[in-house]
């Protein structure tokens, strides 16, 4: 076994000073994680006021409101493997500031977006940015930490997901009630310049000594397919018809071009995703669990902000103090999930986190207009607590299941299902939404004319800006749109939670369970393999 002093596994982590200022360079690489995070989590308590007209906001209708997210995740996770890659050649520190940089650059953009079709696009930019910013964070951090601290590390870096998800609502809502829109974009920016100066003094430099060739064949492919896969998936939502046509063939075509992905990844003598990877069922059942955990969670996160805002007529910092017991568990457990793994495995951790998640995401099925608020706020504990207990353990077994010098890869696989999955879920379970939710209040607009019937149907914005613009004739709208919303999320809730239970099952069958007394040594490595 390859000992902590061998200098392939040690690089730039000889020097003892560096030792010594590895807890300030997690800070630092925290803060970085945060602003990319961050941003999500101000954005999903925005999207009403960005639905709003101007000037209030931009007139989004609801599938603008899914690409605003979706344009920012899919090139995330669209370029997430080359980042990995270039990281592991150029050095990870080099690939860090230019993707703080541009995430910089973009988010200035974004706050000065006259139009919906702007702001997609200038999100699209701060994807670019990001993609290049979340695995260098962790590929970095496995490179400052022996492997006995990694664990540690790894959960205080998960526990500054849960700081973000806290930070962001708020922040956010703040930001909303003093100035415009725009400003939840332009708040990144001093931050940004907070993390580079940070960065260009304490990071140390890093790099894989027999890196991979960047594969730009692989990533048009697999960018081009979930962008078709995820436009269907939204177009189906939006017609509320997935038997269209037009809805078909797109899927059809982003599902053929992701398997051209896979069949030239798999003939690639340098791949972006080495698919030999998944032949390992415990690395793959660790990044399915992830995936599906955030499948289920975005899409709540986009319907429940409509519940607080639209039915429960809260203001969005309102929305973002609601959400902190959410992000307080997050906080509290992420970095004792380890303890709980040691005692019960990861196998029962991380399947019980996920049976926690789906119950979670049942509750909402029974949520009305009337329910005592408190009773949201456990649930929103209750699901940090699960992630919490979902994302430590997974990140470890995928972290240690590849080599110390292919963390940028192993980061990289990670992020990008994280945001796969995420994608995936806003466009699925909005477009879930979308459809129950024309469905429920299609009869109920006879009285207007029938060019706007369409629009109006899209989603509760769109019913209640209608309805304000009729003055008192509209008033009979408000409360058929408050009843055909519940429906709508109460049957996408429980399409999140019978996701949230398959993921459960995967765990349950593929994770490993708690070893056996005296079979753990000093690395850990046999028994992430040994448990297949």
């Amino acid at each position: 076994m390859t000992s902590p002093a061998d200098p392939a596994l040690t690089g730039p982590r000889i020097p003892e000073a560096v030792h010594r200022r590895r807890w300030a360079i997690l800070g630092v690489l925290m803060l970085s994680l945060l602003i990319v995070v961050l941003d999500n989590s101000i954005l999903n308590v925005a999207i009403k006021t960005i639905s709003t007209p101007a000037p209030t906001g931009l007139g989004a209708t609801q599938s603008e409101l899914e690409w605003a997210i979706n344009a920012y995740t899919l090139v995330f996770a669209g370029l997430l493997f080359s980042a990995g890659l270039l990281g592991d050649r150029l050095g990870r520190k080099r690939v860090l500031l230019g993707g703080l940089a541009v995430f910089g650059i973009g988010s200035a953009l974004a706050a000065s977006s006259g139009s919906p079709e702007q702001l997609i696009a200038f999100r699209a930019v701060m994807g670019l940015g990001a993609a290049f910013v979340m695995p260098a964070t962790l590929a970095v951090l496995m490179n400052v930490f022996e492997r006995e601290e990694q664990p540690k590390a790894i959960g205080i870096w998960a526990g500054g997901v849960g700081l973000a998800i806290a930070i962001g609502p708020i922040t956010g809502g703040v930001l909303l009630d003093h100035f415009w829109w725009g400003s939840v974009f332009l708040i990144n920016v001093p931050i940004v310049v907070l993390a580079l100066a940070l960065m260009l003094w304490l990071v140390p430099d890093s790099r894989d000594p027999d890196p991979g060739r960047v594969d730009p064949v692989g990533v048009v492919l697999s960018v081009v397919g979930l962008v078709l896969l995820v436009y269907g998936i939204i177009k189906g939502g939006q017609l509320a018809d997935f038997t269209d046509p037009k809805v078909l063939s797109t899927i059809g075509a982003g599902l053929a071009v992701l398997v051209a992905f896979v069949v030239f990844e798999k003939r690639s003598d340098h791949p972006s995703i080495d698919v030999t990877y998944f032949k390992n069922k415990v690395f793959s059942a660790a990044i399915g669990a992830i995936a599906l955990v955030f499948f289920a969670l975005m899409g709540v996160t986009f319907f429940s902000v409509f519940y607080t805002q639209s039915v429960r007529g809260y203001s969005p910092l309102q929305t973002g103090l609601l959400m902190l017991p959410l992000a307080a568990a997050q906080m509290i457990f992420a970095p004792r999930a380890r303890l709980v793994v040691d005692r019960f495995g990861n196998k029962a951790t991380t399947t019980a986190g996920l049976l926690v998640i789906a119950a979670t995401l049942a509750a909402f099925a029974a949520f009305e207009a009337d329910t005592p608020i408190w009773l949201l706020e456990v649930v929103f504990f209750l699901m940090g607590a699960g992630m919490a207990h979902i994302m430590t353990p997974v990140s470890v077994v995928i972290m240690q299941a590849l080599p110390r010098e292919k963390a940028g890869s192993a980061s990289a696989l990670s992020n990008t299902f994280r945001q796969l999955g995420g994608a995936l879920g806003i466009a699925v379970l909005g477009s879930v939404l979308s459809t129950a939710y024309r469905n429920g209040i299609e009869d109920k607009l006879g009285l207007l004319p029938a060019g706007a019937r369409h629009a109006a149907g899209e989603s509760i914005e769109a019913t209640l800006g209608v309805a304000e613009k009729l003055g008192p004739r509209g008033d009979a709208l408000i409360a058929p749109a408050h009843d055909a919303f519940l429906h709508a999320m109460h049957v996408t809730a429980l399409w999140g939670a019978g996701v949230a239970v398959l993921g459960a099952v995967v765990c349950a069958v593929f994770l490993p369970g708690r070893p056996p007394a005296g079979e753990k040594d000093e690395q850990g490595r046999e028994l992430v393999t040994a448990a297949e």
